[in-house]
């Protein structure tokens, strides 16, 4: 009777906790949320000041005594109290919203090949932020579902999601992962890529905001159409403010090397896949998700190199967060699919 109550009462997150955004999906109600992954940190009080977007607003722009983390590295927990603070505050969020009395069953999505121990940081993390279950899925299961791949169904497909800390390439069939590979090379890698190449061939230091508004702005991987933006930073020789113009041609040399590598992932993995879901794939094609995936040529550059048709799904930023939906909806058939939370969480 009780868990009637809070089914009634209570309310299904969906949280697609990324590197560079997270994304909350609540049941009934569709994605409600969309923030940077950020916390600006006061160090002499250890008082939580800013998350997501007016974190990220602040970066680059904050006194000494205050600090700006991003507790999410190459998609694990890296510090786990502010974890836990930005998931109490999305949760809090999510409430003010829908007005439930009973803390909400959380799902969660987590990279392929993390340890036990990186999965139960972010189960204790959702626990202690509020949620009342904690259930975790593989993201680009969750992803293939988002995007209405048959996921569940004894048909290969391949899905490679690049997000902002790692690339998660996957191989699914009937209702699981066949063969994956998860490379810490993604969004940051290339915005690191381009701040590096920013200063050793223009002398110029910019941060990694302005890096990744470059890349968002110009950045591809074939060139097409001549693109060209203003960049402002800092003069290395002189020390003062300086305005350069960089071209497509430049971001592309800066990212070029890190794309070739997810190329070379995509590869290893296709080279262990069985024979049987190839001749899936030749037919239905490598599925992008994840923002990287809106990297202009990515689609083009994989297909030539595999020699098999590359599609990027629509809305690729928010397919993860979608697939939690599916699976929220009709969690009873999806169960197979979840993380057995025996291997993650001790029985008492």
């Amino acid at each position: 009777m009780l868990k009637k109550f809070q089914k009634l009462f209570s309310h299904d997150i969906g949280i697609d906790l990324g590197t560079a955004n997270t994304l909350v999906y609540v049941k009934g109600y569709g994605i409600l949320i969309n923030e940077p992954s950020v916390v600006v940190l006061n160090q002499k009080t250890g008082q939580i000041v800013a998350v997501g977007k007016e974190a990220k607003e602040m970066l680059g722009r904050t006194p000494a005594h205050l600090k700006s983390v991003r507790p999410l590295v190459d998609g694990v927990i890296s510090d786990f109290e502010v974890t836990e603070e930005m998931l109490a505050y999305l949760i809090g969020k999510v409430e003010k919203i829908s007005k439930k009395f009973f803390r909400p069953r959380v799902l969660i999505g987590l990279p392929t090949g993390i340890t036990n121990v990186e999965s139960r940081a972010v189960y204790d993390a959702a626990k202690s932020a509020g949620a009342r279950e904690v259930f975790l899925a593989e993201e680009p299961v969750l992803g293939a579902l988002g995007i209405h791949m048959p996921v569940d169904e004894a048909v290969g497909s391949i899905v490679v999601d690049i997000g902002g800390g790692t690339t998660d390439i996957a191989v699914l069939s009937s209702g699981g992962v066949v063969r994956s590979k998860n490379v810490k090379i993604a969004g940051d890698t290339l915005n690191n890529a381009i701040v590096t190449y920013l200063r050793d061939e223009f002398k110029l230091l910019v941060g990694e905001k302005t890096a990744e508004a470059v890349k968002i702005a110009i950045g591809s991987v074939v060139q097409k159409d001549f693109m060209e933006a203003e960049v402002r930073g800092r003069d290395l020789l002189t020390g003062l403010p300086r305005e350069v113009i960089v071209t497509d041609t430049d971001v592309r040399e800066a990212i070029l090397p890190p794309v070739l590598h997810i190329v070379d992932a995509v590869r290893e993995v296709l080279e262990t896949t069985p024979p049987e879901i190839l001749a899936d794939v030749l037919k239905r094609g490598i599925v992008l998700i994840g923002g990287g995936a809106l990297i202009q040529g990515l689609d083009t550059l994989l297909s030539e190199a595999m020699g098999i048709p590359v599609y990027v799904a629509e809305d690729p930023l928010t397919a993860v967060a979608r697939g939690t939906g599916v699976i929220l909806e009709d969690l009873e058939k999806y169960k197979d699919i979840l993380i057995d939370a025996e291997y993650v969480v001790p029985k008492n």
